[in-house]
């Protein structure tokens, strides 16, 4: 049995091709009554449109390259869901690559996007290529989630506040009386912009910061953690970089018997899916990952409508959640 033609279409409804493609397209005033009979025989015909043809006569393919930078990130995968429930509502679909593998392969991180004819490229992460990816604004939208690196001419940035969200965290810990309190760093700008906040909040409170080198995962967060408290006077508070870095400390601290937050306190920053389950409960900073990735497809909707005109940078307002893994030092730990 053959497939069914959109002129199989027109002629079940009694209506022209023409009008069961502004029909499909959902564009152009159509009737009530003619739409209605299209899309009953659409249904009755079990017709599906040629996305080859389709592509061909919009001279697009209705899809969008996402570059990740680690696959194994929580907050990118929330933000990810955010990123298609917008995408799919707009008929988009993603195709996602993952950078870090491509690197290390030494592949071109955009190559195989620039040879599937993606209509847009969102990059969420680490900026690979700063000046690449400013050449490839000028063939297609881009849009850079979650990093805040150099941004090129034309490209939009959706982030949090980082500096700000590491002020929340610590200032709650200074807050709670603790003075010794260590930072789990992180890699690149937006570890960066994490590590100033701690930085200028301790000093306003005249507490002398302690930083330990991380790498944004939890088994640099044990590493970092077992190193801190192995010191003669270990601090009495964590700051980790995200959860994932927290949920390494959290398991260091219980591995040499200290209670949370009982002996040590911990928080983390993303707000992700890990730091709410129950048996973790960790105080974070929440960026609301789920709304940046819909603001990331809103601005790369926008940049298709618009393509000129300069990258803006949108920045999300972060906020404190307080939960279990935080609270005063404990007797004798005091200073």
């Amino acid at each position: 049995m053959s497939r069914p033609t959109i002129r199989d279409v027109a002629e079940r409804a009694g209506v022209s091709k023409s009008l069961v493609s502004l029909v499909l397209r959902g564009t152009g005033p159509v009737r009530e009554q003619k739409r209605d009979a299209v899309l009953r025989a659409v249904r009755e015909l079990g017709y599906r449109p040629n996305a080859a043809a389709r592509s061909l006569s919009e001279q697009r393919t209705r899809t969008v390259g996402v570059l990740l930078d680690d696959l194994r990130n929580p907050w990118f995968v929330e933000l990810l869901d955010g990123l298609n429930s917008l995408l799919h509502t707009a008929g988009l679909h993603m195709l996602l690559a993952d950078a870090r593998l491509n690197r290390r392969m030494g592949h071109d991180l955009a190559e195989p996007f620039l040879d599937l004819g993606v209509d847009g490229l969102v990059v969420v992460g680490t900026v690979p290529d700063a000046h690449g990816l400013g050449a490839l604004a000028l063939r297609m939208p881009v849009v850079v989630a979650g990093a805040r690196e150099p941004r090129p001419p034309g490209v939009d940035v959706v982030a949090g506040d980082d500096e700000l969200g590491a002020r929340l965290a610590t200032e709650h810990l200074l807050g709670l009386g603790h003075r010794r309190i260590a930072h789990l760093a992180g890699q690149g700008a937006v570890g960066a912009l994490r590590r100033r906040g701690y930085e200028a909040a301790m000093r306003a409170h005249g507490a002398e910061p302690l930083v330990e080198p991380g790498d944004l995962t939890e088994e640099g967060g044990y590493r970092g953690t077992v190193r801190l408290l192995g010191r003669t006077e270990r601090p009495t508070a964590v700051f980790a970089v995200n959860d994932m870095a927290s949920v390494g400390a959290l398991s260091a601290a219980g591995e040499l018997g200290l209670r949370v937050p009982g002996d040590l306190s911990v928080a983390g920053y993303d707000n992700t899916g890990i730091s709410r389950l129950r048996h973790v409960w960790l105080t974070t900073v929440d960026t609301a990952p789920y709304e940046a990735g819909r603001r990331t497809a809103r601005c790369l909707l926008d940049r298709f409508e618009r393509p000129e005109g300069e990258g803006r940078v949108h920045l999300a307002v972060p906020t404190l959640e307080v939960r279990g893994t935080t609270g005063p030092p404990g007797d004798g730990l005091r200073g």
